[in-house]
């Protein structure tokens, strides 16, 4: 080994001895079943922290993202999928063996069971944000919610971690609001030491926020751009979810929303001015008008915009007094949209404008002499 190349075969021998012996601070024990948890190896992706993490909803937005994070350290994790082609990715995100597919079911419970019973931790990420002939969003969001929680519970899984959304609440007119809001409640009933998280809307490669602006900007105009959020990034949201491995079960409810408030119009000049797209007509239509344009959305086979998510476009997030954010309890600090925008939206640039300085609202553009010697 290069790493020892200096030293002499004992005290290679030696210091290889005292790198993988295990310590007292190598051992973990969680309540209520006190399995012990043994880290061994050096740090990094071949290590083995001694922890097996199973995470509903892998596949998604926000799945693959703490996967990463949880296998490229040495935690087990088991990514439960639906669709064989949707899960290839994450195989490479932790070392041979590290990353373990099992086909699941929402429905059943002996697949639930399966993916659960040598886990410490699981992280239910399962989320829909529109309804098909198959599942809907009781179905996922309570049910589905319900089912993880109840079997957490009886086979003995000491921590359970449940993304819910910011603006969850049992009487907002949104169904996708209160279904979470109700699911957060079934699965406090069936596991009390459970952590809720709540992030708000989430920027980020793959997202359904900034990458959907550009291309349908007549459906971000809806309240005349007055909705108020607070985005966050997927990353900050999936580092704070990977910290729950080294915290001690909590029954808490934790909000992420973002560390800035933006309306809808503001997010939007913010869109074209990254782009060197003119903003385009503002054209507000009026709910009803919209709602109805979404109902016939849905005879796509495809997903296309929801009447719910159109709902959702006139709800405003939580304010800074109704939900300050717990990001500091966790250890994370997150970072505002304008510093990670443009990674997201310099691909609908136009070939002559790809390569032209970040301009945000308001500045000045400098003068380009490559470009406007034209």
């Amino acid at each position: 080994m290069a790493l020892f190349g200096g030293y002499t075969p004992r005290a290679r021998a030696i210091l290889i001895n005292i790198l993988h012996r295990r310590h007292l601070h190598d051992i973990l024990a969680y309540g209520p079943t006190y399995k012990p948890t043994i880290a061994y190896g050096p740090a990094g992706r071949s290590a083995d922290t001694g922890h097996v993490a199973t995470v509903f909803g892998c596949t998604g937005f926000l799945g693959r993202y703490l996967v990463h994070k949880l296998a490229k350290e040495g935690t087990k994790v088991i990514v439960p999928y639906r669709e064989e082609d949707n899960k290839r990715h994450l195989k490479v995100s932790g070392d041979l063996g590290q990353v373990i597919s099992l086909e699941w079911d929402i429905r059943s419970d002996e697949q639930t069971i399966e993916c659960i019973r040598h886990s410490d931790i699981i992280y239910n990420l399962v989320g829909r944000d529109y309804e098909t002939k198959n599942f809907t969003y009781v179905d996922v969001n309570v049910t589905g919610a319900e089912r993880i929680a109840r079997l957490a519970s009886q086979v003995g899984v000491p921590r359970l971690v449940h993304v819910s959304h910011l603006n969850a609440s049992l009487d907002s007119p949104s169904a996708f609001y209160r279904t979470k809001a109700q699911g957060e409640e079934t699965v406090r009933q069936n596991f009390p030491n459970a952590s809720i998280v709540r992030p708000s809307i989430m920027f980020g490669h793959e997202d359904k926020f900034l990458t959907n602006i550009p291309r349908w900007p007549i459906w971000w105009y809806l309240n005349d751009g007055r909705t108020k959020i607070r985005p966050t990034h997927v990353l900050d949201v999936a580092q704070a979810l990977h910290n729950f491995v080294d915290l001690p079960p909590q029954a808490a409810t934790y909000s992420l929303p973002g560390p800035k408030t933006y309306t809808f119009e503001e997010v939007l000049e913010l869109t074209a001015s990254l782009t060197y797209n003119p903003p385009p007509s503002s054209l507000d239509l009026p709910k009803p008008i919209a709602k109805f344009i979404a109902r016939i959305a849905q005879l796509a086979w495809w997903p296309m915009i929801s009447p719910d998510e159109v709902e959702r476009r006139f709800i405003s997030d939580r304010s800074e007094v109704d939900a300050p954010g717990d990001w500091e309890k966790i250890g994370v600090e997150p970072e505002a949209l304008e510093l990670h925008a443009i990674k997201f939206l310099r691909q609908f640039r136009t070939p002559e404008n790809y390569s032209r300085p970040v301009i945000f609202p308001g500045e000045r553009p400098p003068r380009d002499p490559i470009f406007d010697s034209h």
